[in-house]
């Protein structure tokens, strides 16, 4: 699943880059849609990102792609890929800027992880 996400100036720091928080907040977020747009009907919570490694600065006005692809389905989780992009509107030259694994796991009304119902 493909989205997209403008910098803003309230999503920068004192020196006018992008906080590495919001990119994590957008990349959890967005891979949270994908899996329950995959997997109706579950329940699902963050369990771990692989690996924070912010390759590049982001500035005001880039325009991010995040680029989400399932790698793996679980007895209770699911691990996806998540790749982002930075596109410069003036440019239009597209860099990585970031990348990890996501895994989710499914839960019951009471926390417990359940089976995750494959999808077709």
């Amino acid at each position: 699943m493909i989205n997209h996400k403008l910098v803003l100036p309230e999503h920068l720091n004192h020196y006018g880059y992008l906080f590495g928080g919001y990119l994590l907040h957008w990349v959890d977020e967005y891979a949270y849609i994908t899996a329950n747009l995959d997997f109706p009907g579950h329940r699902f919570v963050t369990i771990g990102l692989d690996k924070v490694v912010f390759m590049k600065s982001i500035r005001m006005g880039s325009v991010l792609k995040f680029d989400i692809n399932r790698t793996k389905v679980g007895n209770t989780s699911v691990v996806y890929y998540v790749r982002v992009f930075s596109d410069s509107i003036e440019t239009r030259l597209e860099e990585l800027v970031f990348e990890t694994n996501i895994t989710f796991v499914n839960i019951d009304s009471e926390g417990k992880k359940q089976a995750i119902r494959k999808a077709p």
